[in-house]
This record gives C-alpha cells, sequence and structure tokens, in this order.
C-alpha cells in the first residue's frame, strides 16, 4: 500500500497543537474541566480529518469500498473519504512494471532442455479489474507469464529458438496480452534474454558448425582447382598452335628456377631438344653460368652493407 502521508501528519499536528493551546489557555483562566474537553477534541478531530483527508501520487490510484462494495476510484492528488465507512484496501500503480521471469529446464518440440529468461513489460490500464477481478495481480501475471513461456519453448524447435527470439517474443506477448487482458493489464512487450542449453549440447553443436565450416572450405578448394584447371586447358590450346611461345614459355620457367636457390635440374631430353640448348653441355653451362650471376650478386649485396 502506497500513500502520501506527510500532508495528513502536517493536518494531524496542526490540529493538536491547535487544541493543546486553547486548552492551556482554559487552564490559565482556571477552566481545568473545559480545557480537558477541548483537548480531547482537539484529538478526536486530528484523527476524524488525517483520516479522510488522502493525497495520491501522480501514478496512484485508490481504490475506495463503502461499506464492503466499490464505491469510486481515487487519484491522483488531494481526495476525500469517509473515516471508518470508507476502505482503501489497494493502491494501484499505472506505471510501466517490469517482472522477470524463466523457465528451466523445460523441453523443446525436439526434446531438448533449455534454461530461459525473459523480461515483462506491463502497465495496468484498468485498475477497477486489476483489483476487483484477481487476487494478486502481480503474482498472477508472473505465473501466467511463466506457463506461456512453457507453452511456447514446448512448440518450438531448438533452431528456431536459438534464431528467431524476436518470433518468439511477439507469441509470447500475445499469449500473455490476451490472459491478462480481462484484469485490466495491458502488455507493451516481452524480451528474451537469454537461452541456455546443456554443455554437451553445446559442444557437440560447435563440432557441427566446425565440420560444417570445414566442409563449405574443401568445396572451394575443389571449385579453385577446377577453375586453375580450366585455365591450364585454355593455355595449353593456346601453345598447342604457337610452338615459338611454348619454347619461350619453358626457357623461362627454366631460367625462373635455376635463378632461385636450385642448382641441379634434371630436365627431360625432349625438352632440352624443343628448347635447343645444346644437349647436356648447353644446359650445365647455363646452370653455372646462372650459378655464377647469382654468386656475383651476392657479392654486390655484401660490399654495400660493409659500405
Amino acid at each position: 500500500m502506497n500513500q502520501n502521508r506527510s500532508l495528513t501528519t502536517l493536518i494531524f499536528f496542526v490540529i493538536v497543537g491547535v487544541g493543546a493551546a486553547l486548552a492551556y489557555a482554559m487552564h490559565i483562566v482556571g477552566a481545568d474541566l473545559g480545557a480537558v474537553g477541548i483537548g480531547f477534541g482537539a484529538l478526536t478531530l486530528a484523527l476524524v480529518v488525517s483520516s479522510a483527508i488522502r493525497v495520491a501520487d501522480q501514478w496512484d490510484r485508490a481504490v475506495i469500498l463503502r461499506l464492503g462494495k466499490f464505491h469510486s476510484l481515487k487519484g491522483p492528488g488531494l481526495f476525500f473519504m469517509i473515516p471508518v465507512i470508507d476502505a482503501i484496501p489497494y493502491w494501484i500503480d499505472t506505471r510501466v512494471i517490469t517482472t522477470g521471469f524463466k523457465a528451466e529446464k523445460t523441453l523443446t518440440k525436439d526434446t531438448v532442455p533449455v534454461d530461459v529468461d525473459a523480461v515483462l513489460f506491463w502497465k495496468v490500464l484498468d485498475p477497477k479489474k486489476a483489483a476487483l477481478d484477481v487476487a494478486d495481480y502481480q503474482t498472477a501475471i508472473s505465473w501466467a507469464s511463466q506457463t506461456a513461456l512453457r507453452d511456447v519453448i514446448g512448440k518450438t524447435m531448438l533452431s528456431d529458438m536459438l534464431e528467431g527470439r524476436d518470433k518468439i517474443s511477439g507469441v509470447l506477448q500475445k499469449i500473455i496480452d490476451e490472459r491478462t487482458e480481462p484484469w485490466g493489464i495491458n502488455v507493451i512487450s516481452v524480451e528474451v534474454k537469454d537461452v541456455l542449453i546443456p554443455s554437451a549440447l553445446e559442444n557437440a553443436m560447435s563440432m557441427q558448425a566446425q565440420a560444417e565450416r570445414e566442409r563449405q572450405a574443401r568445396v572451394i578448394l575443389g571449385d579453385s582447382e577446377r577453375q586453375v584447371a580450366e585455365k591450364f586447358a585454355e593455355a595449353g590450346k593456346t601453345y598447342e598452335h604457337n610452338p615459338v611461345a611454348f619454347h619461350l614459355r619453358a626457357m623461362n620457367m627454366l631460367y625462373e628456377g635455376l635463378k632461385q636457390n636450385s642448382t641441379i635440374v634434371i630436365v627431360p631430353s625432349t625438352a632440352v631438344e624443343s628448347m635447343q640448348l645444346g644437349g647436356l653441355a648447353g644446359l650445365t653451362a647455363l646452370t653455372m653460368g646462372l650459378g655464377q650471376e647469382r654468386a656475383n650478386g651476392q657479392k654486390e649485396a655484401e660490399l654495400k652493407r660493409e659500405a
């Protein structure tokens, strides 16, 4: 029960203070009996007035029952009630309220136990229904949210739950709103915070994802090999009718291979004859020449570093 009692307390003490001052004045003039009556009357009046005056905050609504029957809703601001006859059993908060709820070890449609945490955003639109049609609307909406969450989990596949949280949130909002609408409560939104699965299943899903990525990598590699083979086939058709270009390409490849850290290269005799390298002696001379050229380059680099 929330209520602002600062004003009623102030009024109570003001009336009691005025009565005490009048009683003291009567006591001075010698009218002790009148002083007692004034003091008692001031105390009674203070209790009645402070009980009749209430102040509701901007977001509060007071449910007034008169002799046990619903009379009216009061607030916000200052309002009056009849002491003893009127009663305020509920102060209804009309602001947006957040309620956390969860479902533990609930089986999905594909029999996987999951723990789901969610948050419900709701507000009271009709304080009269919230006070009179349900005993404890906050507890009722909490249980309604949990049962709705369990129902949705039982009808959803694990993959859909992990990928489509927004869809599940929308379904939950619709179900909970239908259940709480007779209580004067409006569900603004539902947010699924987290979905926890067993660690063993999480490891298995991780391995499955890794295997899928490896499969995709192998497919991409095979496709690359196919494209390279097609390009080689096109190059072969180009060299087929142009022997000069083919010989130049072969000599360039041989030169590049000898230019790098290679001292001995085995070349088929047919390739030697087609490239007209002059037999084994010519190939040896070419190899020695390239080796000498590489050695001279290394000496020049060393001299530059020393300088």
